[in-house]
């Protein structure tokens, strides 16, 4: 008898920049208990694909043009009420936002091309999206046209800047999944009669070699801070944070690992700040490299904000990959961030957007103010309890698999 199938909808496949899908994926899959396969939307920007990711890119479905069309004429041809319901859905709660409409019905085009391939396995198989946009569109696509039972994790920007048909996708779902306590606020606060489960975006720990680490008293302090160059990361603050200075913060050397659309502009301001000799913009890296500027750094910082337009950080792996490490940390207190960097047990709290309290913070810890080693401890100690992959996975799996026994009941 073949197992039930879980099938991961994500919106682009494979990204450098969500590599915590791709341990889901295999964490489940080890499992035993479920098939596994995974579907996108839309063609992914990234050129290259890491090694991580291979054995996925190589059996992903992602339909072409032909497809689409094929899918749209065998709703409107198997599935003529349901389908117009769909689009007057779309349509309609898309009114107040005519800028996403117009993806959101191309999704909903794309969603029909899936639904027609997963038709004929609707009953063994349960659609789970990463992020309440529109791969939760596509999977609500899919089941409004074959009954197929969905669900959904949803992360961020999915929560704090586009919440259109946020309701119904969560209404019509089997479960919905979440990865910090601070957004199933936010998700039970929609009254809806949907379980919202969290469960953690996890790591390997065993992966990542436990090194407690040594300010030290004289000399350069390597830090390291792994975040795609985006406002909502605070970057901007971070450097005006290491421009004003002070006996410890002005020992710090900086290498920024990660790209984005505001390195030009990040890079011009560390010139204006006279930071040149000390900040590094050494752009997107594979896990590898990340993983030996962890093992060579002193300190991890990550400044995240609320950027202009409502964006901000979910509960960042980062994070969880510098505890791991034994690094000590200095962020923000935003949104998940307070859940893994609790302030002076794992790590420090600056306020988002702050400069001058980001400076104190980072003053504090790299000059002998804080208890470092305690630091290092409690955070692995908290990453191995809560954001350990093969936990978190068989979290998922144990709220996955009543979707099925319920099925048969």
């Amino acid at each position: 008898m073949s197992k039930p199938e879980i099938v991961y909808m994500v919106s682009r496949f494979p990204r450098t920049s969500e590599t915590f899908i791709v341990r889901e994926l295999d964490g489940l899959a080890g499992l035993g208990r479920f098939d596994v396969s995974v579907r996108s939307l839309f063609l992914s920007p990234d050129t290259a694909v890491h090694s991580v990711a291979e054995r996925w890119a190589a059996v992903l479905v992602r339909p072409g043009a032909a497809a689409i069309a094929r899918g749209v004429f065998w709703a409107l041809g198997r599935h003529p009420l349901a389908f117009l319901g769909v689009l007057a859905t779309v349509i309609g709660e898309h009114l107040r936002a005519p800028r996403l409409g117009a993806r959101a019905l191309v999704t909903t085009a794309i969603g029909c091309a899936h639904a027609s391939d997963l038709a004929p396995r609707s009953r063994r198989a349960h659609i789970h999206a990463h992020y309440a946009t529109y791969p939760a569109l596509a999977a609500w696509v899919c089941h409004r046209l074959t009954g197929i039972s969905y669900s959904f994790t949803a992360h961020a920007h999915d929560l704090y800047v586009d919440q259109v048909m946020l309701s119904r996708k969560v209404s019509d779902a089997a479960l919905v999944v979440t990865i910090s306590d601070f957004n199933r606020a936010i998700l039970t606060g929609l009254h809806t009669r949907t379980d919202v489960h969290v469960v953690h975006c996890g790591i390997n720990t065993s992966g990542y070699r436990f090194e407690p680490r040594v300010i030290p008293a004289q000399g350069p302090i390597r830090a390291v801070c792994v975040a795609s160059l985006q406002e909502y990361k605070g970057h901007e603050v971070l450097l005006r944070a290491l421009a004003t200075g002070g006996p410890g913060v002005d020992r710090i050397q900086l290498d920024l690992i990660g790209d984005g659309p505001l390195r030009a502009e990040l890079e011009q301001l560390s010139l204006e700040l006279g930071l040149a000799d000390r900040v590094r913009f050494l752009g997107a890296q594979t896990e590898t490299v990340v993983a030996g500027k962890l093992a060579a750094a002193e300190l991890f910082v990550l400044p995240s904000v609320v950027a202009a337009d409502g964006q901000m950080e979910g509960l960042p792996v980062a994070l969880m990959e510098a505890l791991a490490s034994g690094l000590p940390c200095v962020s923000t207190s935003l949104s998940g961030i307070p859940e893994i960097i609790v302030d002076g047990v794992t790590g420090r709290l600056a306020r988002p957007g702050d400069a001058q309290d980001l400076r104190d913070a980072l003053e504090s810890v790299v000059s002998g103010g804080e208890d470092v080693a305690g630091f290092a401890a409690a955070g692995r100690a908290l990453v191995e309890h809560d954001f350990e992959l093969r936990t978190t996975v068989e979290k998922l799996a144990d709220l996955l698999e009543p979707v099925f026994t319920n099925r048969r009941d």
